[in-house]
């Protein structure tokens, strides 16, 4: 008999002893996850560099959005460098590994989705040119709050309000230059901050925002883009509180036609977003009394001043002739509703 068999320290013990060290699939993990860390923090410092005044002027939702992505980062990073300091664990089982490698891989893909949210929500920055119209003055008080800036008539008090939804990722201070003129004509404006920028994350802030002025008899809400969605639905559901809905390059997403709205749809004849076909094919959607305003040479990004937008058309005319004409034609609305 061999001394192997006879000398049970010598036997060979099946289970392969464990490997240590970074093979090629742990280094490439680590790396990965080092990535979504690196993404995580390098989103919200690229928005503070580039929009971050325009951030502390938004819902808080979104600031709290670029922290947290932040945060994770941070937490990311140093767990890539906890993790490639250490062993790779050997006494778990095949299935019980297999457990962990899926909720990691799909722990971290949340993670990326963050980071990209976050980069992807940067807003639309408002122009130099509409934070003048910002200032309070004589005429009109213009109030920022958490939810919303409030354009405030001065002098008689306002009896008929209109709240306005801007476009998604809009900074709701790009809105100024059109919402104005109706303050100054003796209506009470409220531009809504909408949660991470987007209208329909909180289809009911409008309700918020009239109850806050109750002293306002009459209401119209309305908005651009998406924020015209959000408003048409609100509108469509609550038409016993609302008198008029105002949507400025939008449409409603499903059938409102026998609302008891008096509504006005403004859109640009060269709009690259919401095109004069989408318009078009609105009609049948909107109450039989709707007014339609066609802007010639109007583009997507004439109805507030943030600058170019991807996708848009080329404008023909100037923004400011452009929007008087959006201004009149929501005048025109806001007078309807006064009128009851």
């Amino acid at each position: 008999m061999s001394d192997t068999a006879s000398d049970p320290s010598a036997r060979v013990d099946p289970t392969p002893a464990p490997t240590v060290g970074r093979t090629p699939a742990r280094v490439v993990a680590l790396v990965l996850r080092a990535l979504v860390g690196v993404a995580l923090l390098g989103a919200p410092a690229w928005v503070a560099a580039t929009a971050g005044s325009v951030v502390v002027h938004q819902h808080a939702s979104l600031g709290a959005l670029l922290v947290s992505s932040a945060a994770a980062g941070v937490c990311v990073l140093v767990r890539v460098a906890v993790l490639a300091r250490r062993s790779p664990a050997s006494r778990r089982t095949r299935s019980r590994r297999a457990l962990v490698a899926t909720g990691a891989v799909l722990g971290y893909l949340l993670l990326a989705v963050l980071a990209v949210a976050g980069a992807w929500l940067r807003p639309f920055t408002a122009t130099d040119a509409t934070l003048a119209a910002l200032r309070s003055d004589a005429a009109v008080d213009v109030r920022e709050a958490p939810g919303w800036y409030a354009f405030v008539p001065q002098g008689a008090e306002p009896t008929t309000g209109l709240v306005y939804s801007p476009g998604a990722r809009v900074d709701v201070r790009a809105t100024a230059a059109v919402l104005r003129p109706l303050a100054e004509q003796g209506y009470l404006v409220v531009a809504l901050k909408e949660p991470l920028g987007i209208a329909l994350t909180s289809p009911a802030q409008s309700g918020a925002a009239i109850a806050a002025f109750p002293d306002v008899e009459r209401w119209a809400v309305g908005g651009h883009s998406l924020g015209g969605v959000a408003a048409a639905s609100f509108a469509a559901a609550h038409d016993d509180e609302v008198g008029g809905l105002l949507l400025h390059a939008s449409y409603p997403l499903g059938d409102m036609s026998d609302a008891d709205l008096v509504v006005a749809s403004v859109s640009g004849s060269r709009d690259g977003l919401t095109t004069p076909a989408d318009v078009d094919a609105s009609r049948a959607h909107l109450p039989a009394g709707t007014t339609f305003t066609q802007v010639d040479g109007a583009s997507h990004a004439s109805f507030a001043d943030y600058g170019v937008q991807p996708g848009d058309g080329e404008p023909t005319v100037p923004r400011a002739q452009a929007q008087a004409a959006i201004v009149r034609a929501s005048l025109d609305l806001l007078g309807a509703v006064d009128r009851g």
